[in-house]
């Protein structure tokens, strides 16, 4: 997961109570970009419930409905089947703590659903992986899981609201196909079936024959169902060159009967058929055509050029133009093209070098950088690795927690997932750790 670096801690000298540390990642929560939340709950989480996986399922977003945060081998076997199968076993406004199948295995799980956005076909569901099987939440520290999760649910539920017209209405477009896409799927599935159990069944038809026959079956509905599957993955993801190019057809109408002329740089070969999340693709575009629009309108502009690269787990998008070279960030204000990247995590810089022109360059992150690393600790969050420091030194954990400020609960998180993410079962394997690459 990505490393986060903004963090709120209570006062030096203050008791950290679970909700009074529930109630500071809450302010962090609304404030923070949208791929921040999942790992910011699970954080605010965790002195309530130890867990080494957060996962959701939620109908706000139809490009990314599901999303995964903790430990990597764990999160990487969790599906959406899994969450769809616990849904019906939770009522909203009343977490359910049991056990269930996640990932494959029987796990002990706490699940929490929400009404807090009434426009979501289902209620919201999150659903913790317990570290331990055992423990069980009270009802006031329940209370407080079921207010973050609403408080999460309710943010997102607004920014829906408040979202510009022309994203609402693809967004919709988007999970209105899908939602066919997945009709179809289930359909196929059923008819599949159903022409199977009619082979096995039959009477007028010998074993030989029968077995060809359902093989033959099998096999086309299998091509069908993967035929479909792809289809379902074109709508939230697009190749690198095909986004490019729709950014490229939509911007050169802007400027037909314009001076300027456009000059287009696609993303490299090795990258062309790279994935990009519609999300991202769809607001780099928009971010490049607000660009273009500032630039074009400026004095002595002649020239445009636009270029894409993808480079590591970013997507790149610059835009310079041979102006004047009095761009300020504050022109692109308007066009709040700064406030719409850091919805997603993204950046903008704007380098205007007067009598040479103005480059701006929007930064999206693509998602989760590759899993392997040649640093073992590269993995660990900025407070994970200040924990670790104190490992080393043969601090316990209350020193620890005193030192940080925080409470001896997180500690304990944070131990538990440094020592899942080194691949160690002691606190003195994980500060030998430490020690032999410093």
């Amino acid at each position: 997961m990505e490393p986060r670096t903004s963090r709120i801690a209570p006062r030096a000298g203050t008791a950290t109570t679970p909700a009074v540390f529930a109630l500071a990642r809450a302010a962090e929560l609304v404030r923070g970009p949208m791929n921040e939340i999942l790992p910011t709950l699970s954080e605010a989480l965790a002195p309530l419930v130890a867990h080494t996986v957060a996962a959701e399922l939620s109908g706000q977003c139809a490009h990314s409905p599901f999303k995964v945060h903790g430990e990597d081998g764990t999160a990487r076997r969790v599906t959406v089947a899994d969450l769809q199968e616990l849904g019906p076993r939770v009522t909203p406004g009343h977490p359910w703590q049991g056990t269930a199948v996640v990932g494959g295995e029987e796990r002990a799980v706490v699940a929490v659903a929400s009404e807090a956005a009434p426009m979501a076909a289902r209620p919201p569901l999150l659903v913790l992986l317990r570290t331990s099987p055992s423990g069980v939440l009270t009802p006031s520290e329940a209370e407080i899981v079921q207010h973050l999760w609403d408080l999460v649910t309710g943010h997102r539920h607004r920014l829906t609201l408040e979202a510009v017209p022309g994203a609402v209405a693809q967004s919709r477009s988007t999970a209105a196909e899908r939602a066919r896409v997945i009709a179809e799927l289930g359909e196929a599935h059923e008819a599949a079936l159903t022409a199977l159990l009619g082979v096995l069944r039959s009477k007028a038809l010998e074993d030989r024959a029968a077995r060809s026959r359902a093989v033959d079956l099998a096999v086309s509905a299998l091509v069908a169902l993967r035929a479909e599957a792809d289809r379902n993955q074109e709508l939230t993801e697009e190749p690198a060159a095909e986004a490019f190019a729709r950014l490229a057809d939509s911007l050169k109408p802007l400027l037909r009967h314009s001076e300027v002329s456009l000059e287009f740089a696609p993303p490299e070969a090795e990258t062309a058929e790279t994935s990009v999340a519609a999300d991202v693709a769809h607001l780099a575009r928009a971010a490049v055509r607000a660009l273009v629009l500032a630039m074009a309108g400026q004095r002595g502009v002649r020239r445009i050029h636009v270029r894409w690269q993808l480079s590591g787990c970013q997507l790149v998008a610059s835009v310079r133009d041979d102006g004047p070279g009095e761009l300020s960030r504050s022109a692109l204000d308007t066009h709040r093209v700064a406030q719409r990247l850091a919805a997603l995590g993204g950046t903008l810089a704007v380098d205007a070098l007067p009598g040479w022109g103005t480059t701006v360059t929007a930064t999206l992150p693509l998602g989760t950088a590759p899993s392997p690393r040649a640093d073992p600790l590269a993995g660990l969050h900025p407070r994970e690795a200040e924990v670790l420091g104190h490992l080393a030194q043969g601090h316990r954990n209350r020193t620890i927690a005193e030192e940080l400020h925080i409470s001896e609960s997180t500690v304990k998180f944070h131990v538990a997932n440094i020592l899942a993410k080194l691949g160690v079962s002691s606190r003195g394997e994980a500060a030998a750790m430490l020690h032999s690459v410093a």
